[in-house]
């Protein structure tokens, strides 16, 4: 299939795609990158996303964010940059919706116990994860594992934040003899699209969830240069406005207030550059999707006020302690003794702390949504609860 006539020439085009790993006839009805999108909203790694931890690990309430609706809003951004500036929104859309699929449980919380847990046997890295997913972890189709997504899809998991440098995570570097990846480039322009979305998603809706759930006030917020303003505006122009309309109103004001500044250095940089193909963008050397230098300043003012005010509140960090404590614990467990793994994981492994053993508990773990993973730590280590 053919892409749109009016696409940016240094978009990526369905029919100039690379290819997937294991060759495939294709679609009569879809794009290759629509396929991809299609594929990830399929497997089981995105459904569990509902109940994964954003901030408040899921039986908080059912109002607060899950990372299957953080990954739908980011999506819902990304499509609308991409839109403004006729680029692939396929692309990005299938990168906005992939993005999370290898966090653990609980949040950061659950990455950062991982992280510590592994670090013997190579470590964690969450986009190390999303590939390991995407590339082996499901197991739907009868011809390979794993999705087979594009290499463009795969690039932009596995680089969306930049190209990587130094060490880089084991489950990427195990990956790339089979299919070059280029990481020490940046990725397209939808990946880079996709990343900054993510960010823009999340301040805002960490700013509604922790209004929402009375972690600060509107007063306390007004004061970061960003948000302060937005709020005085709303409310000169809606005197009469209820809270929770006034909060919904100021964030939707501050996303729009961030997508248009993207907008406008996107065109700056990309006229500057002048690329004429999506690789011209990728040796760039430099994002093209970027804030303004004010706007970087801002988002840097908001997130120091939500990582003290949010992050670090003492209701979050009981919540992230009992999180951290459930991996480590599970993953210690596991490792240590892998006949209490469930049957398909246990013909996977080895004997205790042996390195494939590990890999295979990581899997098993990360794959874990937040109510699972309570539930098996009770099945584990609560004597009074009977193992099914």
């Amino acid at each position: 299939m053919s892409s749109p006539s009016d696409i940016a020439p240094y978009a990526c085009r369905p029919e100039d795609s690379r290819g997937r790993l294991h060759a495939e006839p294709e679609s009569a009805t879809r794009t290759c990158f629509q396929r991809d999108r299609d594929r990830i909203i399929h497997s089981a790694a995105f459904r569990r996303l509902e109940y994964k931890t954003q901030v408040f690990v899921n039986h908080e309430g059912d109002f607060f964010r899950t990372r299957l609706t953080h990954s739908l809003e980011v999506s819902q951004i990304a499509r609308s940059v991409c839109r403004s500036l006729t680029l692939n929104e396929d692309l990005a859309e299938a990168l906005a919706l992939a993005h999370d699929l290898g966090h653990p449980p609980f949040g950061h919380a659950g990455e950062d116990a991982l992280k510590e847990m592994t670090a013997p046997y190579g470590g964690f890295d969450h986009n190390a994860q999303s590939l390991r997913v995407v590339t082996k972890l499901e197991t739907r189709y009868a011809e390979f594992a794993g999705l087979n997504l594009t290499w463009e899809t795969l690039e932009g998991v596995v680089k969306h934040n930049g190209p990587l440098m130094g060490d880089v995570p084991r489950g990427i570097a195990e990956y790339l003899p089979l299919h070059d990846l280029e990481i020490d480039t940046y990725a397209s322009t939808e990946a880079q699209v996709a990343a900054i979305s993510d960010d823009i998603a999340y301040n805002n809706h960490d700013i509604d969830d922790g209004l929402r759930a009375g972690l600060f006030s509107l007063r306390d917020i007004s004061d970061v240069p960003l948000v302060g303003p937005v709020i005085a505006e709303v409310r000169e122009t809606y005197p009469d406005l209820g809270e929770s309309q006034l909060i919904h109103e100021t964030v939707r004001r501050i996303i729009g207030l961030m997508v248009n500044d993207l907008l406008k250095e996107m065109r700056s940089r990309i006229g500057d550059a002048a690329p004429r193909t999506a690789d011209d963008v990728r040796g760039l050397g430099a994002p093209v999707a970027a804030f303004s230098e004010s706007m970087r300043a801002h988002d840097k003012a908001l997130k120091q006020f939500l990582f003290t005010n949010m992050y670090r509140h003492y209701r979050v960090n009981r919540m992230t302690s009992k999180g951290r404590r459930v991996v480590k614990e599970l993953f210690w467990l596991l490792v240590e003794e892998p006949q209490c793994l469930p049957t398909e994981w246990r013909a996977l492994a080895r004997g205790p702390a042996d390195l494939v053993t590990a890999q295979v508990v990581a899997d098993y773990v990360a794959g874990m949504t937040d109510r699972q993973a309570f539930d098996e730590h009770n099945q584990l280590f609560d004597l009074q609860t009977r193992t099914s």
